[in-house]
């Protein structure tokens, strides 16, 4: 059989494979191999930004009103979020009970800010930095702000305008695709390199942090979603919970995509007897604000470079990753691994390089064949859970 006829989640298992072969058998080619990794990291560091400011920019600006269950509907979207903070929360605490190193090179320039206030003073400046420069320095905390407040007044310009906005957000996204494409040949040569100068040992600790992402993301479906549901319904919520992840979770977890799983919600909900005017609303809604496993990629990928370049996280900097980590999540792109491009927005935070924060999305893509399924998977089947719980709150059985 071809390998090009695969999909992409086998291409990127054969690359992992064929890497680490190289690496053992022929170290020296496998070396000169990492040129391809090291491209592919620099074109997701090119599109990064730019997607980050289109992607939020044109979800504010066509964001539509409701009128239509409008309460109900509002309960979700806080839902949404407490889903999605909670999420990150879990991440933080499972990442300093059990820290994560990552095999990153030119780790010396991630020195740690002296103290928590240079942080912060640190985070303002880069909130109010020129878009040009935002965009031209990877400053992903200013691409944020200048894409909430252009898309907040957009929102008052014409549909045409609004349109053609949305038109180069899909754009964009569509040459994020074709990057992502190419993740095989990237991933080939940052593990044939890393193999070939660090040994297989960096690929167990892969495993470990893959571990450790689903850990957290099982922890946030079997755990928090039912305390969320129950605290709302007062009712039993795991018969609802695993028919979730049975008919949406399985299906998102081989898409890896929750705008592709957006039908299967859809008739799920209408299973489950919720009312349309309110489905109709928060699903799609929720495949793109509702990242509870993007939250928890982004806060544990950042604190294992973090723990990596020998930062110390306080508790007031863990609770601002939160935050960061929640909101980010919710302008995840719609691609596959969306939530690793938006890593390096939680690394700034620390003052983490913009080259030591791309070295951990490429690990990320590494590990994204397990990572992302199970993402989608509590993405998508969350949002389905979070609606029933309102929908169904103050009903008898």
């Amino acid at each position: 059989m071809n390998p090009l006829s695969w999909g992409l989640v086998p291409q990127i298992l054969l690359g992992v494979v064929l890497g680490a072969l190289m690496g053992v058998i022929a170290p020296a080619a496998a070396t000169d191999i990492g040129l391809l990794g090291q491209l592919f990291v620099s074109m997701l560091k090119a599109v990064a930004p730019l997607l980050v400011l289109l992607l939020v920019m044109s979800a504010i600006a066509n964001r539509h009103e409701s009128g239509n269950d409008g309460r109900k509907a509002l309960g979700v979207l806080a839902l949404y979020l407490v889903g999605t903070v909670s999420a990150a929360v879990v991440a933080v605490g499972l990442s300093l009970l059990f820290p994560q190193t990552l095999a990153l090179t030119n780790v010396a320039e991630g020195s740690p800010p002296i103290a928590v206030s240079a942080v912060l003073a640190d985070v303002l400046f880069k909130l109010v930095d020129n878009p040009i420069n935002a965009l031209l320095t990877g400053n992903f905390l200013g691409c944020l702000t200048w894409a909430i407040l252009l898309g907040i007044s957009f929102r008052r310009a014409s549909d045409t305008f609004r349109n053609h906005l949305q038109t180069l957000a899909d754009g964009v996204s569509d040459i994020v695709r074709y990057v992502i494409r190419l993740a095989p040949l990237g991933i080939f040569g940052l593990v044939a390199f890393t193999v070939a100068t660090t040994g297989l040992e960096a690929l167990l600790s892969y495993a470990s942090l893959a571990a450790l992402l689903v850990s957290a993301m099982l922890i946030v479906a079997l755990l928090i979603n039912p305390l969320v549901a129950f605290a709302v319904t007062r009712r039993n919520p795991y018969p609802v919970i695993l028919r979730c992840l049975q008919e949406s979770g399985v299906t998102a977890f081989f898409t890896r995509s929750s705008a592709a799983n957006i039908p299967v919600n859809l008739n799920l909900a209408k299973q489950l007897g919720i009312s349309e005017e309110l489905y109709s609303v928060t699903i799609p809604v929720g495949a793109t604000v509702n990242m509870a496993g993007a939250a928890i990629t982004i806060t544990v990928l950042t604190l294992a470079a973090a723990n990596t370049l020998g930062i110390e996280v306080s508790l007031v900097t863990a609770l601002v990753l939160c935050v960061i980590a929640a909101l980010s999540a919710c302008g995840a792109s719609g691609v596959p691994s969306g939530s690793l491009l938006l890593v390096p927005l939680a690394c700034s935070l620390f003052g983490i390089p913009l080259d030591v924060a791309m070295q951990v999305v490429a690990v990320g893509f590494i590990i994204s064949v397990i990572q992302d399924s199970a993402e989608t998977a509590l993405n998508s089947s969350t949002d389905v859970v979070y609606t029933y719980a309102v929908d169904s709150a103050g009903t008898k059985d």
